[in-house]
């Protein structure tokens, strides 16, 4: 028996309910990982809440690290004893899980568990979005929406080393020191002021080439105002709420305007794919391109985790310890 984090109907954070379950067994091509460290990230409540549906009962979590400790029939990707980090849909917040063994990330020593399960999710979604949906370059003037939160740091770090200059938004001073000192050169209180009018005054009129947005409903339609002509709206979180139907014309009136909405998913659907990213992750993490902040909590906590998530309380990533 492990003990798991099981969700039984959706709902708020009192849901979650730390269980025991049986040991789960890995089929053909499967890996079993003892998970030493777990990630929390802001798609595991659209889960629990029920936004993304999930039949129940099921087990949350998106991501975690550990050690392979038993392998199914055929498999030759891993082997027993391999320190490893992997994403998964569901299931993550358990002592262990199966995973194909093909989406497995082996972690080079020099990157702890706690450092695996705190920048693969984030960090492969910053490396999706500053190096494929638009391919940032020097010169560049990117907003990046919660600059202080997980992927927000990454997203700064990695913008001002591919030559960006990097605004960000925050929810407080403190949030804006964290993000000043990850790359960002300007910084928004945008409880204080409007950040339409404050990107304006950043750039002189000239506005920014990408905007980068993991908030949704509250700052909608508002970055589309913050973009120069043909600019493009990245779209790729939620954290207030989705954005409702809008109008197309709104694009043209704006200057010609792209929005998208990705998906990590999308962009590692293919096993080559996600390892390719995976490695130029781990590149620049191990050479200190990026620095992964965190705090540890125990996953016993889960029901404080997220609210302190869902509240925006938290700077940087959360790792659990199972």
């Amino acid at each position: 028996m492990i003990k798991a984090v099981v969700v039984h109907q959706v709902g708020g954070p009192g849901v979650m309910h730390l269980e025991e379950i049986e040991m789960p067994k890995p089929g053909a091509g499967e890996a079993l990982v003892r998970n030493h460290a777990i990630g929390l990230n802001y798609i595991d409540t659209y889960f629990r809440s029920g936004l993304y549906p999930a039949q129940v009962p099921f087990v949350p979590g998106s991501e975690a690290a550990g050690e392979v400790i038993q392998i199914g029939k055929g498999v030759k990707d891993v082997k027993v004893g391999d320190r490893v980090a992997y994403l998964t849909p569901l299931g993550g917040y358990a002592e262990a899980q199966t995973v194909k063994a093909s989406r497995l990330i082996k972690l080079p020593k020099a990157i702890s568990y706690e450092t695996g399960a705190a920048m693969l999710l984030k960090g492969l979604t910053a490396h999706y979005l500053l190096r494929r949906t638009y391919k940032v370059k020097k010169g560049d003037t990117i907003l990046v929406h919660a600059a202080a939160g997980g992927t927000g740091l990454i997203l700064c770090q990695w913008g001002k080393a591919l030559g960006a200059h990097v605004i960000g938004t925050v929810g407080s001073a403190e949030k804006a020191k964290l993000a000043k000192k990850a790359g960002a050169r300007n910084t928004i209180l945008y409880r204080e002021e409007n950040f339409v009018e404050a990107v304006k005054t950043i750039t002189k009129g000239k506005l920014c080439d990408v905007v980068y947005d993991g908030i949704g409903k509250d700052t909608y339609p508002a970055s589309l105002d913050c973009l120069r002509p043909f600019g493009l709206l990245v779209s790729f979180g939620a954290s207030s709420g989705p954005v409702e139907a809008f109008n197309l014309g709104l694009l043209s009136q704006k200057g010609s305007l792209y929005v998208t909405r990705p998906s990590l998913n999308t962009y590692t659907a293919k096993d080559e794919d996600l390892h390719k990213m995976a490695r130029d992750l781990i590149r620049v993490v191990s050479d200190g391109t990026v620095k992964i902040p965190f705090v540890t909590r125990p996953l016993s906590e889960i029901v404080a985790a997220h609210q302190a998530l869902e509240s925006r309380a938290t700077t940087g990533a959360t790792v659990l310890i199972p």
